[in-house]
């Protein structure tokens, strides 16, 4: 079955896997009931947390669970999530990339999974029993080329391959504040100038974010959590639609927007 919609999803903080009062625990704990009931072929993973100078696609059978993070409760390193690999859709982002102009793209024989993938991951889908590929972003690049990515990638969604950006609408570690603070109006102008630049399909003006949108570098010092968003705008296809999804915020400045993309008819 065809896939019409992708999907960038914030995944804020890895705290969410064990901490019931982030909000947007409840939205992908929900997933399959109210959001995306289909059930995908595949799945690919496109985290801010695998940021590499080429493209890189693992290819594995089974994935492991990746601790990239520090300092956190004991309890989350004994989590685990570990769906089958996709060694074959592995195989087909690296043609479908390598024909629409990217000259390499590297295959990784060992990465699982990082926490921007497994943590959203083992709400919506706990059973882990679909199989899952990660591509990683590349950091140097800039928005276009990520949407030019995902406009690679598009041909993927017909044959049942649902397409994720996990990343974070506005991620500035250095200005995290305690749980319960209200978002300051740097984090407000940049969340609200994304929505309705989104909403209204100016994804030539998200693109160009560094520049178009108020307060860009508070907002994302470093894109490497931005671009998932560009790569699942692009997979979508020309004029695709915009739905915000969820919303919340969580430390006061991370925005835990999210946003579906379907295909325009």
């Amino acid at each position: 079955m065809a896939v019409t919609e992708t999907f960038f999803l914030s995944h804020g903080s890895p705290l969410m896997s064990i901490d019931e009062s982030i909000l947007a625990r409840n939205f992908f704990q929900s997933w399959r009931r109210d959001t995306y009931k289909d059930r995908p072929k595949a799945i690919l993973m496109i985290s801010g947390h695998w940021d590499t100078r080429e493209p890189a696609v693992n290819v594995v059978d089974l994935n492991d669970t990746i601790y990239d993070f520090y300092g956190f409760p004991d309890a989350m390193y004994k989590l685990k999530y570990t769906p089958p690999g996709a060694p074959e859709l592995a195989k087909r982002v690296k043609q479908v990339l390598m024909a629409s102009g990217f000259k390499r793209v590297d295959e990784d024989k060992k990465r699982g999974l990082d926490h921007g993938a497994w943590v959203p991951l083992m709400f919506m889908y706990p059973e882990a029993d679909i199989p899952v590929c990660q591509l990683s972003i590349q950091s140097d690049k800039d928005g276009t080329y990520h949407y030019n990515m995902g406009r690679a990638l598009a041909p993927l969604r017909e044959e049942g391959v649902l397409i994720i950006g996990s990343g974070s609408t506005t991620h500035n570690l250095r200005a995290i504040q305690p749980n319960g603070t209200p978002p300051p109006p740097w984090a407000l102008r940049f969340d609200s100038w994304l929505k309705d630049a989104l909403l209204q399909g100016r994804y030539e003006d998200v693109n160009h974010f560094d520049v178009k949108a108020p307060q860009a570098k508070m907002a994302h010092p470093w894109p490497d959590h931005f671009y998932p968003l560009h790569v699942a705008m692009g997979a979508a296809g020309e004029n695709a639609k915009a739905k915000l999804v969820h919303h919340s915020w969580s430390n006061g400045t991370l925005s835990y927007a999210s946003y579906q993309f379907t295909e325009a008819k």
